[in-house]
């Protein structure tokens, strides 16, 4: 489980441009690097996403550097930002944070939660009235395996879903 954020948490991440940046970026990693996007949201300041490496493969920082890296490069120009002299200095860019929050999946409950967690993420931070209605997550397609009701996660006080 990742989360990966904008620097100073620019709302920017549903632009189409980065967006469309960001799925060439991770069908670009994918070939040379393969995983699997078990789950994903993507809000204007933050993505949540579930992946699977392959057996014995645990470099998901190589993956992330890379993905963050091309759409650092696709979208330079769009959004010029002032950089500290600490970035500079280190040549950090101005799209994301430097780092990215992980959390290894330990078991089924785990995992379940945690892809509750991805898809109500909207609701909780008011971006949509449920799930459904945000359009930039895999809520669609587990609703289609069968995974979730069409109307899960419509309400914020949705019964079992302790996040804290």
């Amino acid at each position: 489980f990742f989360t990966v954020v904008t620097h100073q948490r620019r709302p920017i991440l549903c632009d189409d441009p980065v967006r469309n940046a960001l799925r060439h970026a991770i069908e670009r990693v994918r070939l040379r690097l393969p995983f699997s996007t078990d789950a994903m949201v993507l809000t204007p300041d933050h993505l949540h996403c579930i992946w699977t490496l392959p057996d014995g493969d645990a470099d998901f920082s190589s993956r992330w550097s890379q993905i963050k890296h091309h759409v650092s490069y696709v979208c330079r120009d769009l959004y010029p930002m002032t950089l500290s002299a600490s970035r500079q200095c280190r040549s950090g860019g101005s799209f994301w944070q430097r780092r990215f929050w992980e959390h290894q999946i330990r078991n089924e409950f785990d995992m379940e939660r945690h892809v509750d967690y991805i898809h109500f993420n909207p609701v909780r931070h008011g971006l949509a009235t449920s799930a459904a209605a945000w359009p930039y997550s895999t809520f669609g397609r587990f609703v289609r395996e069968g995974a979730y009701a069409a109307d899960w996660g419509g309400n914020p006080v949705c019964e079992g879903l302790d996040f804290e």
